[in-house]
């Protein structure tokens, strides 16, 4: 069984990955798409946000930015 911190790790990583291939997204879509509380998807956001991950161009949207990651 994974632990919460696995669980959130891949799901984080999961956000990260369709925000990449959509764009741009909203947080209202990623709620629906993950079938996860606002407050939870806000927290991840807040994680990606932190390490330069996704940005914020305009409220309640969010994208990449330009920062090389490699996925494993």
């Amino acid at each position: 069984m994974k632990t919460s911190t696995d669980r959130m790790l891949t799901r984080i990583k999961s956000i990260y990955l369709y925000i990449k291939q959509r764009g741009t997204v909203t947080t209202n879509e990623l709620v629906e798409e993950f079938g996860i509380t606002q407050r939870t998807i806000q927290r991840d956001l807040n994680v990606l946000e932190y390490n330069k991950l996704v940005e914020r161009p305009t409220r309640g949207k969010w994208s990449v930015t330009k920062k090389k990651t490699r996925v494993s």
